[in-house]
């Protein structure tokens, strides 16, 4: 049985969990979230009232939940890597499995507001907000199932008793799951709260 992969000693405390190559990933992926909230903000000081009443129109219960189930997802995900980290293989699956889980019922969820405005006739030509609101929150969901797949394949990788991964390819995809935690909770205030 190989013996959990910990960082190389010659990495010391400013080098980032999960590498350097995945923090660049993740800057430039907020950075582009952070444009689209930008340009999100100047078309609605542009038309605040068009932009408050097409607010009205989501569904702020669903993502509340949805942030609710995210944010929960994320505390399973930093529990598995501690727990991997710590040597505890078996609990870190379990907390991998309950991070996809979350991950799976926010695409459910997501899926079933998507479904309301499809029947509503609310679609991206509608206006500028839900011009915004589709390619955010779009743009998010294909974060979600990339982040599912990249730690659905870690999952399988860690199944068979005799394999392990490394545990900076744990905290890789831990902090991909963390940044899409962390553009959800920009996207919800800004689209389903302030205007």
């Amino acid at each position: 049985m190989e013996l959990i992969q910990e960082r190389p000693d010659n990495k010391n405390i400013f080098y980032p969990p999960g590498g350097l190559m995945i923090w660049i990933i993740i800057l430039l992926e907020l950075v582009t979230f952070g444009l689209g909230l930008i340009g999100f903000a100047y078309y609605g000081r542009m038309e605040p009232a068009l932009f408050h009443e097409s607010r009205l129109q989501l569904n702020i219960g669903l993502g509340t939940v949805n942030t609710v189930v995210l944010l929960v997802s994320g505390y399973m995900m930093a529990s598995a890597v501690g727990c991997y980290r710590g040597g505890g293989k078996k609990r870190a699956i379990h907390f991998l499995k309950w991070t996809l889980l979350g991950g799976g019922i926010f695409i459910c969820i997501k899926s079933f507001e998507y479904y309301e405005k499809f029947t509503s006739s609310i679609d991206m030509e509608d206006n500028m907000f839900f011009t915004f609101y589709w390619l955010l929150t779009g743009f998010h969901l294909v974060h979600v199932l990339v982040g599912m797949v990249i730690l659905g394949w870690m999952l399988y990788k860690m199944r068979p008793v005799d394999t392990d991964i490394s545990v900076d390819d744990l905290e890789s995809g831990a902090a991909f799951w963390h940044m899409c935690d962390l553009i959800w909770l920009l996207l919800f205030p800004t689209l389903y709260l302030i205007f």
